[in-house]
């Protein structure tokens, strides 16, 4: 029995430790490209209802450090455009980076800083869209609470610096592949009266072999209307299905 006893006390570290070789982080490089429907971003129709190709590339370190960049068609900014004052702007181009980890259990945390950048080209006097913004989350299993703090103005309003986004979303995996979600959110807009509103979805998605997976959801808002609605008429914020596919790689 001592023998037992020595053989098994000898091998349970070794054990161990070629368990916690085999968890140990690692870095690595993950892109994914979807084509949806109608680009939503916080509730608000980007492409004017309709499609959108959404590439993006993240590069994750060990440490739990990350950076990235994720692009999109949009034509919000263009729709605006006239004779009179002209704009060329069709594209999203987003970076990132922040640091992500656990905090103990089944508790996380992530933390970085966001820039939306519009190339093109913009009338004088025009409040460019370019916004950085902050974040910060805190998520436990499937619930995450997340709050993002605009330090420039806010996609193209004026004086409205210092606005803030908090996020409180809830995803499930309830069979294998197939995963249920649920979000709400409150955009506030600061120093523009009436441009404050909040969001919510509901969705499921399917993950498929190979990186492949697809995703209904449906979205509303209560945005103003005399806030929100495009030069076509259209009511960016109306209530809609939005139908993603997406690969990742």
């Amino acid at each position: 029995m001592r023998q037992v006893a020595l053989a098994v006390a000898l091998i349970a570290p070794a054990m161990g430790m070629q368990a916690s070789a085999e968890e140990a982080p690692v870095s690595t490089v993950a892109g994914s490209v979807a084509v949806i429907n109608d680009y939503l971003f916080r509730g608000l129709s980007q492409t004017n209802w309709k499609p959108a190709v959404q590439p993006g590339i993240e590069y994750d370190h060990a440490s739990g450090w990350y950076v990235g960049a994720w692009g999109s068609n949009i034509s919000w900014l263009s729709d605006a455009s006239s004779d009179a004052a002209p704009i060329s702007s069709s594209v999203e181009l987003d970076f990132y980076t922040g640091f992500r980890g656990k905090i103990t259990g089944d508790w996380s945390y992530d933390v970085g800083l966001y820039e939306y950048y519009y190339p093109g080209t913009y009338p004088s006097g025009f409040t460019r869209p370019y916004t950085t913004e902050a974040y910060a989350s805190i998520g436990f299993k499937g619930v995450t609470l997340k709050y993002s703090h605009a330090f420039t103005n806010l996609f193209g309003f004026a004086h409205s610096k210092n606005s803030g986004y908090v996020d409180l979303s809830y995803s499930y995996e309830f069979t294998p592949s197939w995963t249920v979600g649920a979000h709400v959110g409150h955009q506030k807009v600061h120093n523009v009266d009436g441009a404050s509103y909040s969001d919510w979805r509901v969705s499921v998605s399917k993950a498929f072999n190979h990186g492949y997976s697809v995703s209904l959801g449906y979205y509303d808002t209560n945005a103003s209307r005399s806030v929100y609605t495009n030069a076509y008429g259209h009511f960016v914020g109306r209530a809609t299905g939005i139908l993603t596919l997406s690969k990742s790689f």
